[in-house]
């Protein structure tokens, strides 16, 4: 008897200490909108020395770069990258009195200096309000200059831009130089440079059907390029309601492709110039995607060169060889996935002087990179392991060396986390370029030879360092950000948390920001902060000192953001959830997650949840109130791509497939608005040239037949966003009056300004 009586008061006082539901009053909830009203006005530019960008000089072996610090003054820094030794770069009070002598107007403590260069060693070129000058500083003097030009090719190894001039790709002109290209109403023509008949290649091309994208072979024996059949899109429209000077609505229009409309397509051809004809390569007619391929000519036998062939519905990937002579393609890479292969992340890369492809693949199950023999077709995997491909710095040729970035691949850290390797392209001699535990963000030197190295978490400030390549050595540590006025202020640091996903293996990542003045006796509802756009993942890793989530927090809410499975950056089966299935959203990885950060803080409500997200967030946060109404209780969706027809092809179709399937109105918010049981606000801008607003307009007309309660905010003249400071104010308001029982603040009644005392609007947040 005694220990039931004990093991019922344990359980009574357990019960008793449990947090109670945070449930502020209306006076309380002004309160803590002033509150958070001020850390938005306190936490502006507060964190210096962020960031370097680095504006080199001298062939790349010294650069110059900015900070900007508390009140707007400027100082400018000096690097020597070979030493790491740092310097002050102007004496600005010297240049200011100098600049205002010849009636330069100046502030020498915010002397802003858009470019600078050193031509000479006692004379330094600056570039203020789009005019140069130059300062002796010996003399104490400037004076005006010539405007000077730098270009700089920063493209990275596989992205080369696609030049044409008037049809052609790079010239006209062969390289020989004994033949000029050309095309006239349509039609192909070459005329020798030194007189004589021109060749017609082709009669059947016209102004509204051309032949173009025409390329030289490197022996100047042949033309390649192809036969266009343009398609003009259809246009989706909106009715502007608001704009000056005018008494009617503007209709305004724009050409718009959506999943199913057909593409632009290309007939290859191939144009002998010692046979003067035109040949069709013996290959399927390009339909995919809307631009005509790159040709990419055999290093030692130019009677052969390669295109790219993506088919529509992003299952199949192919490099075609096409034999010039004969006008015969046969595939040299033929992948093929039962999802999806993600076009925007195909990198293909075909190094100068060399017969070889480099290219990424996740057919192991990872992205990773693989050298192609184009000659023989052979194929060898040059990264390789449980770990993901970000992205490729720099091909080395001379010693067959990829330098290129990687998350996952280090044990015990965030998997999100990006460092940059070397390695060569048997696979060996790994080196790891950048060895903190953080986040980084890395940039070269334009010759490579050095990188600048910034790396953070989501809550240690960031540090950059200034490296060598070679060994990646650290020559300088170039900046630690300032955060001095930022801890002053103490605000409660964003926290990362991690919990099983569905499968009850897979690690799923996210932040969590709470209330500076968090209560531990008191539970909270949660706000998540959602986008499930399957391109990419969207935690930030890198340095946050202060965001919306924040300010949100500040008003009693603990607000999360999660990558749950069916977003990018992790393995091909995470990936993949989102195939064909893009209302999944990784929402239940995501009620997992939120229910396991109140098991370990029960501080975290989760009977009160909310739900809120702008374009595929603003469709995720939809969903969330359709298809588990039972845990999301109220929803702000902005903008949403709430139906995958309504919306751009381009994306549309990577996710959910082709040919439109019956799963594309199976998982359509419209289609599925009768199940709305939650408390909804959707925002729309009526000048949405992103997604076309009749997608939020569709849902609203479904939940007005449905007999449905909910909000709408139309914004006049609003272009894809969040509703802007106003709509964000309104956000505010709803999850306050929703999930915290209490009537938000009276803004008519002038409780509080919409406006601060700068007369600007609020929560600007980008």
């Amino acid at each position: 008897m005694v220990m039931l009586f004990i093991t019922f008061f344990s359980s009574v006082l357990v019960k008793a200490q449990a947090p109670l539901p945070f449930n502020p009053s209306h006076a309380e909830i002004v309160d803590r909108y002033k509150r958070a009203m001020k850390l938005d006005s306190l936490t502006k530019n507060i964190v210096f020395k962020s960031t370097v960008e680095a504006h080199w000089l001298n062939k790349g072996t010294s650069f110059w770069y900015r900070n900007v610090l508390q009140d707007s003054t400027t100082e400018y820094v000096y690097v020597d990258a070979i030493t790491g030794r740092k310097r002050p770069l102007l004496d600005k009070k010297r240049v200011a009195a100098a600049l205002r002598k010849i009636d330069v107007k100046a502030d020498e403590q915010r002397l802003w200096v858009s470019d600078i260069m050193l031509p000479e060693k006692n004379e330094i070129h600056l570039e203020i309000e789009g005019k140069w000058f130059a300062f002796l500083p010996r003399e104490n003097r400037c004076f005006p200059i010539n405007a000077k030009v730098k270009t700089t090719d920063q493209t990275a190894p596989g992205r080369r831009a696609n030049r044409r001039s008037h049809g052609f790709r790079y010239s006209k002109q062969s390289p020989d130089k004994k033949w000029e290209a050309y095309i006239e109403h349509g039609n192909l023509f070459a005329k020798p440079l030194d007189g004589g008949q021109p060749i017609q290649f082709t009669y059947n091309g016209s102004d509204s059907v051309p032949y173009g994208a025409i390329q030289w072979s490197p022996d100047s024996k042949y033309l390649a390029g192809y036969h266009i059949h343009p398609v003009k899109d259809s246009s989706v429209y909106v009715i502007l309601t608001s704009v000056p000077g005018t008494t009617r609505g503007v209709l305004s229009a724009q050409p718009y492709k959506q999943p199913g409309d057909p593409f632009t397509s290309y007939d290859l051809f191939v144009f002998s110039i010692d046979q003067k004809k035109a040949s069709q390569v013996k290959t399927e007619r390009i339909d995919f995607p809307n631009r005509p391929p790159e040709l990419h000519w055999r290093h030692d036998d130019p009677n052969f060169f390669f295109y790219e062939k993506f088919d529509r519905g992003h299952q199949r990937f192919r490099v075609m060889e096409v034999d010039a002579r004969t006008g015969q393609a046969k595939p040299i890479v033929d992948e093929k996935s039962d999802t999806f292969i993600y076009l925007d992340r195909q990198y293909t890369y075909y190094p100068e002087g060399t017969n070889w492809l480099i290219r990424s693949s996740e057919k192991d199950g990872w992205r990773h990179l693989y050298l192609v023999d184009l000659v023989s077709g052979a194929e060898k995997q040059i990264t390789k392991g449980n770990w993901v491909v970000r992205g490729v710095d720099s091909v080395d040729v001379n010693k067959k060396e990829v330098w290129f970035s990687a998350s996952g691949m280090e044990a015990g850290e965030d998997p999100y986390f990006v460092h940059h390797y070397r390695m060569s392209f048997d696979g060996e001699n790994l080196r790891k370029l950048s060895p903190e535990r953080a986040n980084h963000e890395v940039t070269f030197s334009p010759d490579k030879r050095f990188y600048i190295d910034t790396y953070s978490t989501l809550n240690t400030a960031p540090v950059t360092k200034l490296r060598r390549s070679s060994d990646g050595k650290e020559l300088a540590v170039l900046e630690e950000a300032d955060v001095l006025q930022y801890e002053k202020i103490g605000l409660r640091q964003p926290e990362v948390f991690v919990a099983k996903g569905r499968d009850g293996k897979t690690d799923i990542w996210g932040m969590v920001s709470r209330p500076s003045d968090l209560d531990s006796t008191k539970k909270y509802p949660i706000l998540e902060n959602i986008y499930a756009g399957p391109h990419d993942s969207f935690v930030p890793k890198s340095f946050v000192p202060y965001s919306e989530m924040q300010s949100l927090a500040e008003l009693g809410f603990i607000v999360v953001m999660i990558d749950g499975m069916g977003t990018a950056n992790r393995s091909k089966a995470f990936h993949d959830v989102c195939w064909q299935n893009i209302a999944d959203a990784g929402l239940e990885d995501r009620i997992l997650w939120m229910k396991a950060l109140a098991e370990k803080y029960p501080q975290a409500d989760t009977s009160r949840v909310g739900i809120y997200g702008t374009s595929a967030g603003g469709q995720n946060t939809v969903s969330a109130l359709l298809f588990h109404s039972t845990f999301y209780k109220a929803g702000v969706a902005a903008c949403g791509c709430h139906d995958n027809r309504v919306d751009k092809q381009w994306w549309n179709e990577q996710w959910m497939g082709y040919p439109i399937g019956k799963h594309y109105a199976a998982q359509s918010n419209v289609t599925n608005a009768h199940k709305l049981q939650g408390d909804l606000l959707l925002i729309v801008g009526e000048n949405d040239t992103n997604v076309p607003p009749e997608s939020s307009y569709r849902v609203a007309d479904a939940l007005i037949k449905a007999g449905k309660d909910f909000d709408f905010l139309a914004v006049p003249g609003m272009g894809h966003s969040d509703g802007g400071a106003y709509g964000r104010m309104k956000k505010r308001d709803f999850f306050v009056k929703h999930l915290l029982n209490v009537e938000p603040p009276r803004w008519n009644a002038g409780e509080l300004s919409f406006k601060n005392e700068m007369g600007r609007e609020r929560w600007s947040f980008q």
